[in-house]
C-alpha cells in the first residue's frame, strides 16, 4: 500500500492546472457525451478481456485506472482528429470528459473483478466441484450451478447498483471533510490535469505514441507465440525452461508473458518482490519438504489435483496467508476509521467544508481550494434518491435472487443488505487511507458466515452467492469514492461522476459475463495444470466447504501449518507498521507473498523482470521513467489483452497453432 502523503504533497502538484481566475468548469450535461460514452463501451470490452485473463491465470489485477484514463484520452484525441480530416468541427476535448470516461471504463471492468467470473462465480460450477474431489467431504453434487449467459447477466443487475447509492451522501465528509488521498484516484486526477494543459503537449504525444508502440510490440510477440504453442498446455514460450528443466518442475521459469512484466512496471517493488520471495519459500522450500512427507502425511496413489494430498496444502497455506493479511487490515482500517472520525468530531470547526459553507471563514482557504470546494458541493446528489433507490433495489434483489439461489432465502439477502453499508463505509474509509480495496476480504467473512448459517443443506452455494452480494456492493462504493476523488481534483462534477458510473456499470452487467464467455466457450477454465487455471475457484469453494464442516476437511498436519502462516502474516504486517519507513519497505507483503503459493513461480518471476527494468530505468533516467513507465506498461498489458481476442476466435473455429515447441533433457546412451 503507498503512504498517505501529506496534504500539501497531495494538493499542490495536481492543482497546477486549475486556475479559477480563467478556466471554465463545463455544465454537467455537457460533460457527459456520447462520444465519450462510446469510447467508454470500447475500453469497457479491452478492459474487461484485460482483467479476465489476469483473474483466470493468477488471480491478480492491478490498478487500470490511469491506464483507463490515458487510452480515454488517445482514443478521443484520435476521433477528433480524424473528424478534422474530414473538414467535420468536435466541440472541445475537456478533462471533465476525459475523467468520466475514465469513470465509467473503470465501473465497467470493475464488475470483472467483483463479479467473481474468476472467484466465487466459477466456484459454483461442475468442473470445481469436480477437481475437488466427488468423495471429498462436504463437497456434494447438489452444490453446483453451472455459468449461464442468462442468470449471470441477472446476477450482475440486480446486486452491481446498490454500492453506487450506498456513499453518496457521505461523498463530502470523505473528500472534503476528511481529505481522504485516495491514492488510485489522484494518481489518475494528476494525470487528467496534466495532459490538458497546454504546457505539456509535446510530452503528451510522447507518451501516446510510447504507448502505441509497445501495444503492438505486446501484439505481435503473442501472435508470434501462438505459432509454437502447439495443441495442449506443454509447448510453447509459455513452457519454456528458462532457469534449467529442475526449476522448471517447480515453475521456476521465464515464460515471457508481456501483461506480468506490465505488471511488474505498475505494481510497486515491494509488490513485486514480496511475489519472488513467496515463490522461494513455497516452490523452493515448503512444497519440496512436503513432498518427502508422501506416503506418511498423506497417501501416495493421489492425484496431483487431490484436495487430500499436496494440492490441499498449497490450496489452505494460501488461504490462510490471505485471511490472516486480510483481517489484519481490516482491524487496522477500523481502528483507523474510528480514530479518524472522533479527530473530526473534535476539530471541526477546522473542516475545510465548513469553511466553504461559512461566509465569515472562507478566506481562509486557498483560491484553488475553493473553487474545487464549490464545484464538488454544486451539482449535488438528493439523499433522498439515493436512499430510496438503495432501499429499492435491495426489496427487488431480496425478493429474485431467491429465485436463482434457492439455498439463499430473502431475509438472509436482507440481512446482507442491512450490514453492508457499514462494511462499504470501512471499506471505503480504508481504501481512502490506504488505496487498499478491501472488498474480496469482506466478501469471504460474508461467505463463511452465510455458509455457517444456513449449514449443509445447500451452505457451500448460499455462501458462494452471499459472497457475490457482499463483494459487489463494498466493491463498487469503494470505486465510486475514488472516482469522486478523481472528479473533485479535475473540477468534474460529481453528478457527472454518479451519472457516468451508472452508466459504466449498466455496460459492465452485459459486458463482462460476454466477455467472459468468450474466454469459457473458447479456452478449458479451470485446469490445473493448463493456462487459465482460475485459481481462486477452487480456493473459494474451499472456504464454503470449509465455513459448512469445519477443520475436518484438511489433510494432515494442514491445519498447524496454516496456523503458521496465519499468524505470520499478522506478525509481518505488525512488524511493517512498528518498524521504521527506512525498514519496513524492504519487508514483504503477506497478501502478494501468497499468491505464489498456489499458482506457482513463474509469474512473480515475470513480474520480478519488471520491477528490475523499472529499477534500472530509475537509476538511469528517473524523469523518463516517471514519465513513460506506465504508458509503456499500459501498452504491454492492452496489447495482450487484444491478441485474447483473435486468440480465442482461433479456438472456437478449432484452428491449432501449427507448431509445438518442446524442451526436454538429452538422452543418454549407455
Amino acid at each position: 500500500a503507498r503512504e498517505m502523503g501529506s496534504e500539501a504533497e497531495m494538493t499542490a502538484p495536481l492543482l497546477a492546472g486549475v486556475s479559477p481566475a480563467v478556466e471554465a468548469v463545463p455544465p454537467w450535461r455537457e460533460q457527459l457525451t456520447v462520444r465519450a460514452i462510446v469510447v467508454s463501451a470500447i475500453l469497457g470490452v479491452l478492459f474487461c478481456l484485460v482483467t479476465h485473463k489476469l483473474n483466470l491465470t493468477v488471480g491478480i489485477v492491478p490498478s487500470l485506472n490511469v491506464a483507463a484514463g490515458l487510452l480515454g484520452y488517445c482514443l478521443l484525441r484520435t476521433w477528433t482528429a480524424a473528424l478534422g480530416m474530414f473538414g467535420v468541427v468536435s466541440k472541445p476535448f475537456t478533462k471533465q470528459e476525459n475523467t468520466v470516461i475514465q469513470t465509467c471504463v473503470v465501473a465497467c471492468y470493475g464488475l470483472a473483478i467483483s463479479g467473481g467470473f474468476g472467484s466465487y462465480m466459477l466456484a459454483m460450477d461442475q468442473k470445481t466441484y469436480e477437481l475437488i474431489g466427488t468423495d471429498y467431504p462436504g463437497n456434494r453434487a447438489v452444490d453446483v450451478k453451472n455459468p449461464s449467459l442468462s442468470w449471470m447477466i441477472g446476477f450482475m443487475f440486480l446486486v452491481s447498483f446498490l454500492g453506487i447509492f450506498i456513499l453518496v451522501a457521505l461523498r463530502k465528509v470523505m473528500v472534503i471533510d476528511c481529505k481522504l488521498t485516495y491514492p488510485s484516484g489522484t494518481a489518475t486526477a494528476m494525470l487528467m490535469n496534466s495532459v490538458h494543459t497546454t504546457t505539456e503537449v509535446e510530452l503528451v504525444e510522447k507518451q501516446v505514441s510510447c504507448l502505441g508502440k509497445y501495444l503492438s510490440i505486446s501484439f505481435i510477440w503473442n501472435c508470434f507465440k501462438w505459432f509454437f504453442s502447439g495443441v495442449g498446455d506443454s509447448c510453447g514460450f509459455d513452457n519454456f525452461p528458462s532457469l534449467g528443466l529442475a526449476a522448471f518442475k517447480n515453475t521456476f521459469y521465464f515464460d515471457f508473458s508481456p501483461t506480468y512484466i506490465g505488471c511488474g512496471l505498475i505494481c510497486p517493488h515491494i509488490v513485486n518482490c514480496s511475489a519472488l520471495v513467496g515463490a522461494i519459500i513455497s516452490w523452493g522450500f515448503l512444497w519440496p519438504y512436503i513432498s518427502t512427507k508422501v506416503g506418511e502425511w498423506y497417501p501416495a496413489e493421489l492425484g496431483s489435483n487431490d484436495f487430500k494430498g499436496l494440492y490441499g496444502y498449497k490450496v489452505f497455506v494460501c488461504i490462510s496467508l490471505i485471511l490472516g493479511d486480510g483481517i489484519y487490515k481490516l482491524i487496522k482500517i477500523v481502528y483507523a476509521t474510528i480514530k479518524e472520525t472522533m479527530n473530526a468530531q473534535s476539530n471541526k470547526g477546522r473542516l475545510p467544508l465548513v469553511w466553504v459553507q461559512d461566509g465569515d471563514n472562507i478566506s481562509k482557504l486557498p483560491a484553488k481550494e475553493k473553487l474545487l470546494n464549490e464545484v464538488f458541493v454544486k451539482d449535488n446528489i438528493p439523499p433522498w434518491l439515493a436512499g430510496s433507490a438503495y432501499v429499492g433495489l435491495a426489496a427487488i434483489s431480496a425478493a429474485i435472487v431467491p429465485m436463482m439461489f434457492p439455498q439463499l432465502k430473502w431475509y438472509l439477502v436482507l440481512s446482507a443488505y442491512v450490514i453492508a453499508p457499514l462494511l462499504a463505509f470501512c471499506n471505503s474509509y480504508g481504501t481512502g487511507l490506504t488505496n487498499w480495496n478491501l472488498a474480496s476480504t469482506y466478501g469471504k467473512i460474508g461467505l463463511f458466515i452465510f455458509a455457517s448459517w444456513v449449514g449443509h443443506h445447500g451452505g457451500v452455494i448460499a455462501g458462494l452467492a452471499a459472497c457475490g452480494v457482499m463483494m459487489s456492493i463494498v466493491s463498487t462504493a469503494g470505486d465510486l469514492m475514488q472516482d469522486f476523488k478523481t472528479g473533485y481534483l479535475t473540477l468534474s462534477s460529481p453528478r457527472s461522476m454518479f451519472v457516468s458510473q451508472l452508466i459504466g456499470t449498466a455496460l459492465g452487467c452485459v459486458i463482462a459475463p460476454l466477455t467472459f464467455w468468450l474466454y469459457w466457450i473458447a479456452f478449458d477454465i479451470g485446469n490445473p495444470n493448463g493456462m487459465f487455471k482460475a485459481p481462486y475457484a477452487s480456493i473459494y469453494r474451499e472456504m464454503s466447504i470449509m465455513g459448512v464442516e469445519g477443520f475436518s476437511v484438511l489433510p494432515q498436519h494442514c491445519l498447524a501449518i496454516c496456523f503458521v502462516f496465519f499468524f505470520a502474516a499478522i506478525a509481518i504486517n505488525f512488524l511493517r507498521d512498528v518498524t521504521p519507513k527506512s525498514m519496513s519497505k524492504f519487508i514483504p507483503l503477506p497478501m502478494a507473498m501468497a499468491i505464489p503459493f498456489y499458482i506457482g513461480a513463474y509469474f512473480a518471476i515475470d513480474m520480478f523482470v519488471g520491477t528490475i527494468i523499472l529499477f534500472v530505468w530509475e537509476r538511469a533516467n528517473h524523469k523518463e521513467s516517471e514519465d513513460f513507465a506506465g504508458a509503456v506498461a499500459s501498452g504491454l498489458i492492452c496489447g495482450d489483452g487484444i491478441w485474447s481476442v483473435p486468440s480465442a476466435i482461433l479456438s472456437i473455429m478449432r484452428i491449432d497453432p501449427p507448431m509445438c515447441m518442446y524442451i526436454k533433457p538429452s538422452l543418454t546412451y549407455g
